[in-house]
């Protein structure tokens, strides 16, 4: 008989595989590559339900859990709608692409529902934190190696780079987005080492305390970061390192406020970020290209404006119920009154392809469910008393912000290795504010000691 917690290691560990393995096959998205996470998601699913069904358990251990899961069940449901097309008004136009986004729909559930029901502990939530933290510095190694060795293609897929890295996406910018959320969350992981003890302010402490933070444990997770950052960099994306540093400022103040005893070295270590980070090391690996490009962005070069723009007669005619999930590329020709200079597949910005093909009333139910989950990361930073898990917070905070930021000129959700991600912070928002907080017991002393 398999215990309880042995099952949870084992599922917690496979959902960390999971984390590090879904962008390298060109962030799955390729059919086959976001059908092997399909598969394996949902075979975790039925061994759920088996074991559920064979030991008498709840499938749901706790109430929290319901207001992270309905809102994915109820856009779930719709999109089931969408492909049966049984009701009048709430349809797709194209039942192949939206049938998709319901399989992948499907598995991001069930790995959120697996994610809040065996992540029972602390220890699990570090696993969780660092396959984020390893698929992150992967990610920035690989693409930054491959970048800087000026290769035609890369050995991997054999995409070329041209003049911006790209890890193990096809896009530089999905790239980019990956690498701000798991740099988010490695941010939040440093901050809960930091010391809370409030002193006087003495020279020779400070110093103490800072050397002792540069020589430690925290120093891998320092480098970490360092690297990741500078693979942001090189992916020369203008919305992706400008949403990432936004959010590293507002979450910051948002910190300093609303932490009853927030760590010494908090500002330090912002400012540090932006200091050592952007200007230095972001001066040696071409900080300034990214500058340039963002100087260089106008309405007049730029067509993702256009496509916003002519899409606005699409949400105007489908606002209620959207025309079906992964009906942009469908729909969109039909309204398109002039070429671009490129190809447009999505909208290029989240806000107006999800009204598109889901409708407002879908689209806002997701949107206040993200700012649900923010505000649940600011209550546990407020609230709980464990350093970790209001690390935890601090970084899913910082990544729900970048996600809002960069999704205004992108389309990351369309990317399976993106979204799983991101549903997996969203996630660590409910599970760092309820889970149990790990007691130490003390040896009780007997009389004769």
């Amino acid at each position: 008989m398999i215990t309880s917690s042995r099952l949870a290691k084992y599922i917690v560990f496979i959902l960390c595989t999971l984390i590090v393995f879904s962008p390298i096959p060109l962030g799955s998205n390729r059919i086959w590559a976001w059908s092997i996470l399909e598969f394996v998601i949902l075979s975790l699913g039925c061994i759920h339900i088996g074991y559920c069904a064979k030991y008498d358990k709840a499938f749901l251990s706790h109430q929290w859990q319901k207001t992270l899961l309905i809102p994915l069940a109820v856009f779930l449901g719709f999109l089931f709608l969408q492909v049966i097309n049984l009701i009048p008004g709430i349809g797709t136009v194209d039942s192949y692409q939206t049938t998709q986004q319901l399989l992948k729909t499907l598995s991001y559930l069930i790995f959120a529902l697996l994610l809040s029901e065996y992540c029972i502990n602390s220890q699990m939530l570090k696993w969780i934190v660092f396959s984020i933290l390893l698929s992150g510095c992967f990610q920035a190694f690989y693409g930054s190696t491959i970048h800087l060795m000026n290769l035609d293609v890369s050995p991997i897929f054999h995409y070329a780079d041209g003049d911006k890295a790209r890890g193990t996406f096809a896009y530089q910018n999905h790239y980019a987005n990956y690498l701000a959320l798991c740099l988010s969350i490695a941010i939040g992981w440093l901050i809960s080492e930091l010391k809370t003890q409030s002193t006087d302010f003495e020279l020779r402490q400070f110093l103490v305390t800072s050397l002792s933070t540069l020589f430690s444990r925290k120093l891998l997770i320092r480098l970490a970061i360092v690297l990741m950052i500078i693979g942001l960099i090189l992916s020369r994306s203008r919305m992706g390192n400008a949403g990432f540093f936004t959010a590293l400022i507002i979450v910051s103040v948002i910190a300093i406020f609303i932490y009853r005893r927030p760590p010494i070295l908090l500002k330090p270590l912002v400012v540090s970020i932006f200091i050592l980070d952007l200007i230095i090391v972001g001066s040696i690996f071409g900080v300034e290209k990214v500058k340039q490009r963002i100087e260089d962005t106008s309405f007049a070069s730029e067509s993702r404006d256009l496509v916003v723009i002519d899409s606005l007669p699409i949400i105007e005619q489908n606002w209620l119920t959207g025309t079906g999930g992964g009906s942009f590329y469908t729909v969109f020709p039909g309204f398109q009154p002039r070429p671009y200079s490129g190809f447009y597949d999505h909208a290029h910005n989240e806000y107006v392809q999800f009204s598109i093909e889901y409708g407002v009333v879908i689209s806002a139910m997701l949107a206040l469910w993200m700012l649900y989950a923010f505000l649940l990361a600011c209550k546990t930073m407020k609230n709980r008393n464990n350093k970790f898990y209001k690390g935890v917070a601090f970084g899913s905070a910082m990544a729900i912000i970048h996600m809002c930021v960069h999704n205004f000129v992108d389309f990351n959700l369309q990317s399976p290795a993106n979204t799983l991600l991101f549903i997996t912070i969203i996630s660590l928002c409910w599970i760092s504010n309820n889970l149990p907080s790990d007691f130490k017991k003390k040896p009780r002393r007997h009389r004769g000691d």
